[in-house]
């Protein structure tokens, strides 16, 4: 084949640290919008995103040129520190140091988006840590729970 063809979907959550509240509603949208922008420079442009109070979900399509670890590591450098620029009271912001990343198929790609529109209607019935567990479970991940949040 004389070209790399190559279609990786990830479904990334990352989380504030120690899970605290951090999101409020008015900056949800524009901390989705500016990882997205950052995501796009990577290649790897969003298709879906959001935020609830203390974590962010986005669904995006990997660049067959760049690590996970690379496209996770910079849209999380990047908006910790304009958060940190938006609020005097976000003067010590940062994300946990880790992160999931679950692959998922085309045939999960309408479902994966609607999941991650509906943060607001899911953070009703369950917290976020009770959240990752259930993702955790279902991709069949295994964990450490000591571990989970920092």
């Amino acid at each position: 084949m004389s070209q790399s063809l190559a279609k990786n979907l990830i479904h990334l959550v990352f989380s504030t640290h120690k899970c605290e509240p951090w999101l409020n509603e008015q900056m949800r949208t524009p901390l989705c919008a500016y990882a997205s922008a950052i995501l796009r420079d990577l290649d790897s442009p969003a298709i879906a995103s959001n935020a609830w109070r203390d974590h962010v979900h986005v669904l995006l399509s990997l660049s067959k040129n760049r690590a996970l670890a690379q496209v996770v590591m910079e849209p999380k450098r990047a908006t910790s520190k304009w958060l940190q620029t938006k609020d005097i009271g976000l003067g010590r912001f940062h994300w946990q140091a880790g992160y999931g990343a679950f692959s998922i198929g085309q045939s999960g790609l309408q479902e994966t988006i609607a999941y991650i529109v509906h943060q607001a209607e899911h953070h009703r019935r369950r917290t976020f840590q009770e959240e990752m567990r259930t993702l955790l479970k279902l991709y069949e991940v295994e964990f450490d729970e000591r571990y989970l949040w920092d």
